[in-house]
């Protein structure tokens, strides 16, 4: 079976970027956990943008894995950033209480400009 979605990474400014396309769902989980254990492994970062640019659905699965993220990384101290959420998507994230925990930024430009601003 095709898989409905795509996880990746990339750094800018040295702050790392996890990038998700499609369908955010439990089927993506361990995608997402795995290349989110590699950029920290190799990055230890304060900061992480999650890029949601190319992101069709998310649904609770979904959430609860960005959670988790958002719980791991706050562990250390570290933040977690979204970018490139559409309006439905920050209305759900609003909805679900994750944007008190998390900054949100229409591109990845604008989130390293603020990012710099707070180191």
């Amino acid at each position: 079976m095709e898989k409905t979605h795509k996880v990746s990474s990339k750094i800018l400014n040295n702050i790392p970027v996890l990038v998700l396309e499609g369908d955010i769902t439990s089927e993506a989980d361990g995608d997402i956990m795995n290349t989110y254990r590699e950029l920290k492994e190799k990055h230890s970062p304060f900061y992480l943008i999650i890029d949601f640019a190319k992101t069709k659905y998310i649904n609770s699965a979904g959430i609860a894995t960005l959670i988790n993220i958002i719980q791991d990384l706050g562990d250390f101290g570290g933040k977690v950033v979204f970018t490139g959420l559409s309006q439905h998507f920050q209305k759900v994230m609003d909805i679900v209480g994750i944007t008190d925990f998390v900054n949100i930024y229409q591109t990845n430009e604008e989130a390293l400009k603020n990012i710099a601003t707070k180191a």
